[in-house]
């Protein structure tokens, strides 16, 4: 596991600094706005998706700079979505990666209109043509984000979050839940190197299929870090499920139930590379750190 440790470090500060340059910070009346989205996307996280993006597209020979360029905003989506999350409407919580959210850093409406332009400034990554020369790549880039991140994704998937709150549910209704909320975007940052990479749909499909348990088992870890794990270790606070009695994995299947099925759908995940042989190797390792990891 400590080459994809290395891995995981060498892509992240990559991506680091592609988010750098592409949220300059310049001396302007709405400065305040750039630094809250540098805050909430600079510095911190396992940058596991934008891993995803640069992986996959290193199966089909994409070029770095392009895929550093996807990768950046997926992971733009990503924040976004955190920082929507954290606000008091929603999970109200005042940590998140080991430092205030960005709502209590700055303030209420700055963390909204952050959130906001983090995803429009997404989408402005992926349709400008350094990203890629094709259109019609493009075109497939913004089409799958678009679909990961709104109402048949995310979004959809956050607001069925939300009623869990008030709603007994049941597995098939949570991994629905979770095919949304975490799953959709895990699954369009695995597809974009493909995407990339005009890969045939044998592969697509099976990075499609890689990304469906992986998902799954990433948001049963999760589960089983808040449970387990303690604030210091996860960067935010822990427990919050089981105090407002939302229906998750772990409550529903117990915790090795739950930890077995982790390990199951990391097993199947890993099973669907082998189409790609030796270079699926670090999609493999990270099946397994998934459901492993600490934080």
């Amino acid at each position: 596991m400590t080459n994809l440790q290395d891995a995981l470090a060498q892509n992240a500060r990559a991506v680091e600094e592609t988010l750098d340059r592409l949220l300059p910070l310049e001396e302007c009346p709405e400065a305040r706005l750039m630094e809250a989205m540098r805050y909430s996307s600079l510095g911190g996280g396992k940058r596991i998706r934008p891993f995803l993006v640069l992986s996959s597209a290193s199966l089909f020979n994409v070029d770095r700079s392009c895929a550093l360029r996807a990768a950046a905003a997926v992971e733009m989506v990503h924040c976004y979505s955190l920082v929507h999350d954290d606000l008091p409407a929603m999970d109200d919580d005042d940590l998140r990666r080991g430092r205030p959210t960005c709502h209590i850093k700055f303030d209420e409406a700055t963390a909204i209109l952050a959130g906001d332009a983090l995803l429009t400034k997404a989408f402005e990554v992926i349709a400008d043509p350094k990203t890629h020369s094709d259109p019609h790549v493009r075109s497939d880039l913004v089409l799958g984000l678009a679909r990961a991140a709104g109402n048949e994704g995310m979004v959809g998937g956050q607001m069925l979050d939300l009623l869990a709150e008030k709603t007994a549910l049941n597995i098939p209704e949570i991994t629905r839940l979770q095919r949304m909320k975490t799953g959709m975007l895990i699954g369009i940052a695995c597809e974009t190197g493909a995407i990339l990479g005009r890969a045939h749909e044998a592969s697509r499909h099976a990075l499609r299929a890689y990304a469906h348990d992986l998902g799954l088992a990433f948001q049963i870890a999760d589960d089983l870090l808040d449970v387990e794990g303690t604030e210091v270790e996860v960067g935010k606070k822990t427990k919050k499920d089981s105090a407002s009695g939302k229906a998750t994995f772990v409550k529903l299947l117990g915790l090795e139930r739950a930890r077995e099925h982790a390990q199951l759908l990391a097993d199947q995940a890993m099973q669907h590379l082998e189409i790609f042989e030796e270079k699926g190797e670090p999609l493999k390792q990270l099946a397994q750190f998934v459901i492993e990891r600490r934080a």
